[in-house]
């Protein structure tokens, strides 16, 4: 609950709000809180019993706004008090559940009796004595919430419940003192209703610790212990807490990582899964980085520690999880105004219903039984939970699979998207350049060529040299040292191998130092317009003659595994795909035309300068789409921000992940329509749950009115409408992304 700044003179407060149960006391509580001074804003959420609040000042306002809840009649706790209460047992809680239906039982039996003609019905006094511990044991809760509801001028469920149980239960006594032994009672009613609805309550809070399991999955990935490696060599063990930057650390075959960090010694394979859903495990060797939470495979290695706490990588997963489930969607402000004014609107109905079926002729008992059903059928529960549930849901299995969706907001906006434009260097492309074929002059022997280039090049650091060396060691070539090596920073290098001076670089440096190029020269332009980088390997041999063209070296990207059909997956549902690259046009259409894209249908925009892509993201915008961007760099965090929702690939840029609205934390295409479907099913989800919650309190308001629900029906349907959304937005954790991601990962 420590607050962090959000601006210069902004910060953020995540306190936990216990005692909430419908969607009148998330307005309740964000009232309170709205009313400390220097609150900006308030967000409460109802599935996760908390609320994220904005206020500006350097004052640590924690203790007001913890007295601001208490007053208010909700009990506030640590922030992550749902996440700890997640580990409870499945029956926790369950007990006085338990004895209100043993209670009940007696008061039940004689309604389960008459179908087969049996007519007995317990005496009136062992009615009203089972009622009453109910009514007063039980439901004490109701009438202390509502009590403060009455105090903070405002109503609740509690209050609901408590009005409707309360007049059944007084009707009762007061038939019983008027008619005696021969009183029609309605004390199973009170007790009936009461019981139902702290089950629903209990089924509810039970599915609630279920949402939260990806939190909790995720908090679990912090080990307690680390293998300090000390100043002197020795290993002993340290609270994973303590590590600091720097520290070297052993880590043993099976353990968890205790921290982020580089590989110093050893060579392993780790399994990452539960970070970014990649089910295979990754080869790992010495100056690779290790993330906090992953397990080691079959290999001792050890580690410098390189970021520890919240500055971790799993630090900042579970942040952007918390924080995409604790801002508001768009759609729940809505119905936080209808829940608003929706208690007072249902105890007004429940008045009209007393005085009109009393004016009607229906009588007191009657007209009383009726407004008590209408109190209790009312209860906004599913209201307040249809949204956040089913967010808590989605983003959380979303989580699993290594799809991150920062804010509520993405999420209703991805799914009505039309335009994606993608980056096109390392993420539709590796962004490593290859040695894509290698053009001996005649009478050159290829591999010679080849093993000249590479013995020139064997001490660069060049991308396209690293591409040489590569191809060199594919094919198990013996390279000789160079000497004299000197690099022409932007043109090429030359130096001497095996007696003989020998260049590489550009054709345009070759004609500068008048090479004599001969037929490569055509095959240079060729090569070129087709939007390869081509490099002319010479040697010479004579000082008295020109460099001698011996080959030409062509380079280009690659296409990543599964761009091609990611595209394509996002055309079938409908998507326009776009490329944006500052490649010249020839070759930014020749690797669109490998992925799958079409120039002549205006899907690639080429030539674009790095600080000009936010303003082709905007002119997409501009022409009435709704545009995701798709980027890795540093140079793409603006066209991420301008987009209606940037998604941004996990193995990028820092400075791309924080501008992004949803970061993929692999860089596999394929996650893009991944997280489009789960973003879509999400909102799915969301108008289903609110289509039943409206349902249920619109058709069963006037059926309850009428006549046609008695209050114990009324009861069972509230609780039932509370657990069927929770139901429904459950659902979703079954969700997988398609393709090769569908096997689930390790937990």
């Amino acid at each position: 609950m420590i607050p962090v700044a959000a601006s210069a003179d902004t910060r953020t407060l995540d306190l936990g709000v216990g005692g909430m149960t419908c969607a009148s006391c998330v307005a309740r509580v964000e009232k309170a809180l709205k009313k400390v001074p220097g609150v900006q804003d308030a967000a409460v959420n109802l599935a996760t019993e908390s609320a994220r609040v904005v206020y500006r000042g350097a004052d640590d306002l924690a203790p007001l706004l913890r007295r601001a809840v208490r007053d208010a009649g909700y009990a506030p706790r640590a922030a992550d008090a749902a996440l700890t209460e997640g580990d409870a047992a499945p029956w926790a809680g369950f007990a006085p559940v338990g004895l209100g239906l043993l209670l009940c039982a007696p008061l039940v039996l004689p309604m389960l009796l008459l179908p087969w003609g049996i007519a007995w019905m317990p005496p009136a006094w062992v009615q009203f004595a089972l009622a009453t511990l109910v009514q007063f044991g039980l439901g004490a809760r109701f009438y202390k919430s509502a009590w403060h509801a009455l105090k903070a001028g405002s109503g609740n469920m509690e209050l609901l419940v408590a009005l409707g149980t309360t007049a059944a239960w007084l009707l009762s006594v007061w038939q019983w003192a008027g008619q005696g032994a021969h009183a029609h009672l309605y004390f199973e009613s009170a007790a009936l209703v009461v019981t139902l609805v702290r089950l629903g309550k209990w089924l509810e809070e039970r599915a609630k610790r279920q949402t939260t399991t990806a939190i909790r999955a995720l908090h679990a990935l912090r080990p307690e212990l680390a293998h300090l490696i000390d100043w002197d060599g020795q290993e002993k063990d340290i609270p994973a807490d303590e590590l600091r930057t720097g520290d070297r650390v052993a880590v043993r075959p099976g353990e968890r990582v205790p921290a982020d960090g580089v590989l110093d010694e050893g060579a392993t394979q780790v399994d990452e899964s539960m970070l970014t859903g990649e089910p295979l495990p990754v080869p790992k060797g010495v100056g690779d980085a290790f993330t906090g939470g992953a397990i080691n495979g079959d290999g001792r290695v050890l580690l410098r520690v390189t970021a520890v706490g919240s500055e971790s990588v799993l630090a900042h997963i579970i942040r952007l999880v918390q924080d995409a489930q604790a801002v508001k969607a768009p759609v729940q402000r809505l119905v936080d105004r209808v829940s608003a004014v929706f208690v007072p609107a249902v105890i007004g109905a429940a008045l009209l219903t007393l005085a009109g079926c009393w004016l009607a002729g229906a009588g007191l008992e009657m007209a009383l039984i009726r407004a008590v059903a209408v109190l209790v059928i009312a209860c906004p529960c599913a209201l307040g939970l249809a949204t956040p549930t089913a967010i808590m849901a989605g983003t959380g299995v979303a989580a699993r699979f290594g799809i991150l969706i920062k804010d509520a907001e993405a999420l209703e906006v991805a799914h009505r998207l039309d335009i994606v434009a993608f980056d096109k260097t390392g993420t539709l492309t590796l962004g490593q350049p290859r040695l894509l074929a290698l053009l001996p002059a005649p009478g050159v022997d290829e591999a010679a060529a080849l093993r000249a280039a590479a013995s020139l090049q064997s001490g660069s650091e060049h991308p396209l040299a690293r591409a040489v060396l590569a191809a060199a060691r594919e094919r198990g070539m013996a390279i000789q040292p160079p000497q004299d090596v000197r690099a022409a920073p932007g043109q090429g290098a030359e130096g001497h191998v095996e007696g003989h001076r020998v260049l590489i670089g550009s054709p345009r440096w070759m004609g500068e130092l008048g090479a004599s190029l001969g037929p490569l020269t055509d095959q240079a332009w060729e090569q070129q317009t087709q939007g390869a980088t081509v490099s002319v390997l010479a040697v010479q041999t004579d000082a008295a003659r020109p460099p001698q063209g011996m080959a030409l070296l062509t380079f280009g990207d690659e296409p990543k595994p599964g761009a091609r059909e990611a595209i394509e997956r996002l055309r079938s549902i409908g998507l326009r795909t776009v490329m944006i690259s500052g490649d010249n046009r020839a070759a930014a259409e020749s690797m669109a035309r490998r992925l799958g894209l079409k120039p002549e249908n205006g899907e690639v925009l080429a030539e674009v300068l790095p600080g000009d892509k936010a303003a082709a993201v905007r002119r997409l915008r501009e022409g009435g789409h709704r545009v995701g961007m798709v980027g890795d760099g540093v140079n793409d965090a603006p066209a991420l921000a301008a987009a209606d929702v940037g998604i941004a690939m996990g193995n990028g840029a820092d400075a791309a992940m924080h501008a992004a609205a949803v970061t993929l934390m692999r860089g596999d295409v394929a996650l893009v329509p991944a997280a489009l479907d789960i973003s879509r099913r999400t909102v799915a989800k969301i108008r289903q749950n609110l289509f039943w919650a409206f349902v249920y309190n619109v058709a069963g308001i006037p059926l309850a009115a009428l006549g046609y629900l008695s209050p114990v029906v009324a009861g069972a349907a509230m609780a039932l409408s509370s657990v069927s959304v929770m139901s429904n937005a459950l659902l979703l954790r079954r969700w997988r992304p398609l393709g090769d991601q569908a096997n689930l990962p390790h937990e």
